[in-house]
């Protein structure tokens, strides 16, 4: 099981609001940002640690990159 902070457990809860757990089902950081309202730079290094933590997938995309959950433990 991975430890989450408090603010890492929102994204991940707003990630699972958006449907954003498989790589068809891509949310980039403007949307999570915006749903979770919270700001766009601390939700991006936010996603930069459960991306570390192997929490969450980026995807490389031609404007902005994409991210999904894949930790089913976090599901």
């Amino acid at each position: 099981m991975i430890e989450l902070t408090e603010d890492e457990k929102k994204v991940v809860e707003v990630m699972r609001t958006l449907k954003a757990v498989a790589e068809n089902q891509l949310k980039d950081v403007d949307q999570i940002a915006k749903t979770a309202l919270m700001p766009k730079g601390k939700v991006a290094n936010i996603i930069s640690i459960l991306v570390n933590k192997r929490a969450v997938r980026r995807v490389a995309r031609e404007k902005a990159a994409g991210y999904y959950l894949i930790e089913q433990s976090l599901m």
